[in-house]
C-alpha cells in the first residue's frame, strides 16, 4: 500500500479513502496486507486529472464503472470516458471569462449607482427566491442559451 501510494503522489489514508467509495480495488494477503494491481496506477492518475477537471468523487466512480476492473483499459477506453471533459473545461473557461469581465465591470467597484448597477436587487426582491446569490447564476444560463 504505502508503495502504490508513493508511486501515486497520494497519502495512505486517500487509498483507503478511494477503496471505501469503490474507485479502486485490492486484495488482501493471510497477514491482511493490501496489495493492489498495476493498472490501480492509472486509474489513480485518472481520479486525479477528473478531479482536476472538477467532477465528483461520485461522477468519477461512475466513469470507473464502465471501464474494466480487472485489466489495464486500453487507450480507447480512456479516451471515450474522457471526451465530455472537453465540453466541461470549455464551459468552465467560458465562466471564468465571464467572471473575469465582471471583475472590471462590476465586483468592488464602488460606483454606488442604483440605476447602473447590474446586481441591483431593489427592495430585496429575491428575498422571496432563497438564499444565495442568482443574478450571476441568470447571467450564466442566459450566456449558455445563446446559440
Amino acid at each position: 500500500m504505502g508503495a502504490v501510494a508513493e508511486r501515486a503522489g497520494l497519502s495512505t489514508a486517500t487509498l483507503r479513502f478511494y477503496e471505501d467509495r469503490g474507485l479502486i480495488q485490492s486484495t488482501r494477503t493471510t497477514g491482511n496486507q493490501r496489495r493492489y494491481p498495476r493498472h490501480v496506477l492509472r486509474r489513480l492518475a485518472f481520479v486525479t486529472a477528473a478531479q482536476r477537471v472538477g467532477l465528483t468523487l461520485s461522477e468519477i466512480r461512475e466513469l470507473l464503472d464502465t471501464l474494466p476492473s480487472d485489466t489495464i483499459p486500453t487507450q480507447d477506453d480512456w479516451a471515450a470516458v474522457a471526451a465530455p471533459w472537453r465540453e466541461l473545461v470549455a464551459a468552465r473557461i467560458r465562466t471564468l471569462e465571464r467572471l473575469q469581465t465582471s471583475l472590471d465591470e462590476c465586483i468592488g467597484c464602488g460606483c454606488l449607482s442604483l440605476t447602473r448597477c447590474s446586481l441591483i436587487n431593489q427592495d430585496d426582491a429575491a428575498a422571496t427566491e432563497g438564499p444565495g446569490s442568482r443574478w450571476v447564476r441568470r447571467a450564466e444560463e442566459a450566456g449558455r442559451r445563446r446559440p
